[in-house]
């Protein structure tokens, strides 16, 4: 009976301890990536960003999102995907508006997603 209470309090500590780690490397993830695309969107309205630019917030997210497949839907990586791409084409043809408009979404779903994960009560029901 005490080895079954033990186990269980340490499956329940691993699992806890899981949560916790996947909520700290999404949200500081995200956060690295929000930073990166929060310059772009700052350069993008000043109409001084250059393609670079935009394909440096592109690489980015394809080195983070190799190990965000783990936690996250694919939808939500293949929307940021192509929110991106579309911004890399609209700052290479000078279609301001339009870019910041993508980079907004960008920036928008990077900010939501790592908030689904939070241990709040309307994510676990």
């Amino acid at each position: 009976m005490v080895k079954a209470f033990y186990t269980a309090i340490i499956a329940l500590a691993i699992v806890v301890g899981a949560s916790y780690f996947e909520q700290v490397y999404i949200k500081n993830t995200f956060g690295e990536f929000n930073a990166v695309t929060s310059i772009a969107y700052e350069k993008t309205e000043n109409q001084t960003a250059v393609k670079d630019d935009i394909l440096a917030v592109q690489e980015l997210w394809l080195e983070k999102k190799k190990s965000l497949h783990v936690f996250i839907p694919h939808n939500d990586i293949k929307e940021v995907d192509l929110w991106i791409s579309e911004a890399v084409t609209l700052v290479e043809k000078e279609m301001w508006e339009d870019a910041l408009s993508k980079l907004e979404v960008v920036l928008e779903i990077t900010e939501q997603i790592p908030k689904t994960y939070l241990l709040k009560i309307e994510n676990i029901l």
